[in-house]
């Protein structure tokens, strides 16, 4: 990284003239005393401010013309880099992480203000000391994505390094995950390694772990005891539950959403409660749902990419399901209205998609609720040209499942069986 990254013009001749980079620590003197770390900029910023990272963790940008005076301060001993070693307790159960990105298990490099993943168990316990006293946590980098940017493939990537721990000594595995498409790759996990015989979380913040109010590393602990006393076992996505730090919520991989794009009790279940809490140390089950599986583990990890969410919305064009007809896509699922339609400018199309022996299923676009496409009379014509009511399957757990069954047969009764068969709780009562 450049020790002016971003930084150009007039903003730029500034720094240089003060002899400071990214990354040093400064004391600046505007309309207040600032204190914090330069931070690198985005090219196409202007070159009127530079931007500081106070010791809060909030970024702030100052205006250049009116900073009087600008020095660079001795760094904090609180951030200096340390690496305490871990020593094993052979009285506690094991955990094995899995980083894949995002900020739960990254640290501020405070050289140049970036974050990076956390690499070793030693950097680990050194941001979450609790955790040593909790398991022996083992650590892996996967790779390092923004949650936005995971894709299928890593899906894949991630399903073949948990199978092969299927038979170690491990109480349970944490994957480190981006919350923005967190829910995507706990269905796909939990359709393609249903019945493994530990349980599985993910875990995401909301805030970055510079933050005073970061739920970084609660959801972390949260996390790791629950995996360590929950006895049992599947797909779980483990946030805060709301904005205390009182309850950690443990939500069944296919049952839930992110709800909120900033809140940290962003993510919830759909139609249910959470399966789990976890409060004061203590795991509490909140569902009457049974969520332990007896399935034998027989992993199926493969997928078919040739799959499409399709949200209806009036005025929304025949041609462009035509156009993934042609294409050769596989399955649609329809993000439909209310109970589970879409208009009948649609029909000849689906019929075409059905004739081609598409699978095609129905999801709705409110939030909680089922599919009941017998009511009304446009129900009844989507049933006949072929549309599968997909109960109260979350949109994008649709989507996630229709891309397994495909990737794994490409018979179409076989598709709508699998669809229609409770694999992972992804039905609920």
């Amino acid at each position: 990284m450049s020790q002016y990254s971003g930084y150009h013009g007039d903003s730029l001749e500034f720094l240089e003239k003060n002899q400071i980079a990214v990354g040093d620590f400064v004391d600046i003197l505007s309309d207040k005393v600032y204190s914090g770390i330069i931070m690198p900029r985005f090219e196409h910023n202007d070159d009127k401010h530079i931007v500081i990272k106070l010791k809060n963790g909030y970024n702030i940008g100052l205006e250049i013309e009116k900073v009087e005076r600008i020095e660079k301060s001795i760094v904090p001993d609180k951030i200096i880099k340390r690496n305490e070693s871990v020593n094993q307790n052979k009285e506690l159960p094991n955990i094995l992480l899995l980083s894949t990105g995002g900020t739960i298990a990254s640290k501020i490099d405070y050289r140049t203000g970036a974050v990076t993943p956390i690499l070793t168990a030693e950097e680990l316990n050194s941001s979450v000391p609790e955790l040593s006293k909790i398991a022996n946590i083992d650590a892996k980098v996967l790779f390092s994505e923004y949650s936005e940017n995971i894709m299928p493939k890593h899906w894949l990537e991630i399903a073949e390094t948990i199978e092969k721990y299927s038979k170690s000594e491990y109480s349970g595995i944490i994957i480190a995950h981006g919350t923005d498409t967190m829910h995507y790759t706990s269905a796909y996990l939990s359709f393609s390694l249903a019945g493994f015989p530990i349980p599985i979380a993910l875990v995401g913040s909301q805030r970055s772990s510079d933050r005073a109010s970061s739920d970084a590393a609660l959801n972390l602990i949260g996390a790791a005891k629950f995996l360590t006393e929950c006895k049992t076992n599947g797909i779980y996505v483990v946030m805060h539950q709301d904005e205390n730090d009182k309850n950690i919520a443990c939500h069944i991989g296919t049952r839930v959403r992110k709800n909120h794009t900033s809140k940290r009790g962003a993510f919830q279940t759909v139609g249910d409660k959470p399966a789990f809490l976890v409060q004061n140390d203590k795991i509490f089950t909140n569902s009457k749902t049974s969520f332990f599986t007896t399935k034998k583990f027989d992993p199926k990890i493969k997928l078919n990419e040739k799959v499409a969410l399709v949200k209806y919305y009036p005025g929304y064009e025949p041609s462009m399901l035509k156009n993934m007809i042609d294409s050769g896509y596989k399955a649609v699922i329809f993000e439909g209205t209310g109970l589970g339609h879409i208009g009948e400018n649609m029909y000849s199309v689906v019929k075409m998609a059905h004739e081609k022996g598409i699978f095609m299923g129905m999801t709705s676009q409110c939030i909680d609720g089922r599919v009941r496409m017998t009511v009304y009379e446009s129900g009844r014509d989507l049933l006949d040209l072929g549309i599968i009511p997909l109960e109260n399957m979350i949109p994008e757990v649709a989507l996630v499942k229709s891309m397994w069954a495909t990737g794994n047969t490409e018979n179409s009764g076989a598709i709508k069986e699998i669809m229609l068969d409770k694999i992972a709780s992804e039905f609920s009562v």
